[in-house]
């Protein structure tokens, strides 16, 4: 499959750009208006990750439709007549095919769903472009901390045919169940339509398959980062960063962590102090994560109050200063430059610095370095 797929992407590679991804799917790729606000399907954030200078995203999903219901009801016709050489046809459903109680959705997954589905590839063949089968996105459904598998019959369906067929396969099912597993039942809320009473000007919301803007994102982020390994000269067009989910083993690798991840406050870690080096009036530190094992750097928070300084010292070792707040008088190598919030300041070994704080607010600094 792997070479088949190398030689069909040299081809389509050769035509000229911009270049069209067509999306055919269901609700949970569909785009919506700002009247169905907060929910956005994935298909409606695919853009965001690709320069459109060289790729155009043409969404067709249509909420409640099964890989048959989208070609009875003509919605497959939209893309049949603008189809060409060169484009990618993504080809998500199962969400729908499932739907037993309902004979126009319904496909029993062995042998009809596939069936539909190829259709899909039939066409995109025809026209000289690229389908490319997605798994049905998992749904949030935890039951005592365990997440359960709602497609499964159907997401091997799919499996199934893209190596039946040597066909490009974006396991969508999988990446997002492992991505549901890593946030967890309640975190995993955030991401999905559930949607607080106060928030929308209808009702409150509880739905486990559609996505808030967030969770719409994170999947599209799924489908990119996919589709680079099967195309890796996608990436060249990919203009964010596709660094998302998590790996299959990430429950293990977390519990397998010798020191485990922590958050504190800052506030239960005040410590007055005076100005460091010889600097006048007072400070209050924040040493952070001071006592964590096994880290090879430091982390501080250090609020100079009125008047309060930081005195001159010769360094040795590079450090690093970022204003979060306040403003101030930094003096490095000799020579004072003004400093406010958002300003980094990179001191090297052998370079000596001091600073002192101006104005009526506080000059907050976070400070971080390499132990030594």
């Amino acid at each position: 499959m792997v070479s088949m797929l190398a030689f069909a992407a040299s081809v389509i590679a050769a035509e000229p750009l911009p270049r069209r991804v067509f999306i055919a799917g269901d609700s949970t790729a569909s785009a919506y208006g700002p009247e169905r606000a907060p929910r956005q399907g994935w298909g409606q954030q695919l853009q965001g990750f690709l320069d459109p200078a060289a790729w155009q995203v043409r969404n067709h999903a249509q909420a409640g439709r099964s890989a048959r219901s989208f070609i009875e009801q003509g919605w497959l016709d939209g893309i049949d007549k603008d189809l060409r050489r060169g484009d990618v046809l993504l080809i998500q459903f199962g969400h729908n095919d499932a739907k037993v109680e309902d004979p126009s959705r319904y496909n029993e997954p062995r042998d009809a769903f596939p069936t539909w589905l190829m259709r899909y590839v039939s066409l995109a063949r025809e026209r000289g472009a690229m389908p490319l089968l997605i798994t049905p996105v998992a749904r949030r459904k935890f039951d005592r901390g365990q997440l359960l598998d709602t497609h499964g019959q159907y997401a091997q369906a799919v499996r199934d045919l893209a190596a039946r067929e040597t066909l490009g396969l974006i396991d969508l099912n999988a990446s997002s169940s492992d991505w549901l597993r890593a946030l967890g039942d309640e975190p995993s809320k955030l991401f999905f339509m559930h949607v607080p009473e106060a928030h929308t000007p209808d009702q409150a919301q509880t739905d486990d398959t559609h996505f808030q803007e967030r969770g719409a994102v994170a999947v599209a982020c799924l489908v990119v980062d996919a589709w680079k390994r099967l195309d890796p000269a996608l990436s060249e067009h990919v203009i964010r960063d596709t660094d998302c989910g998590a790996r299959p083993s990430a429950l293990a690798d977390r519990a397998a962590q010798p020191h485990p991840s922590s958050v504190i406050h800052s506030a239960d870690l005040a410590r007055m102090q005076p100005g460091p080096h010889g600097g006048a009036g007072a400070t209050t530190a924040y040493p952070m994560f001071a006592d964590a094992p096994d880290m090879p750097f430091q982390f501080r928070k250090r609020a100079l109050h009125k008047g309060a300084g930081i005195g001159l010292h010769q360094h040795d070792h590079d450090e690093i200063y970022y204003v979060l707040s306040g403003s101030g008088h930094y003096i490095l190598d000799g020579v004072v430059h003004d400093v406010t919030a958002g300003d980094a300041m990179l001191t090297r070994t052998g370079s000596t610095h001091s600073i002192q704080q101006t104005g009526d607010e506080d000059l907050v600094l976070l400070i971080a370095y390499l132990k030594r």
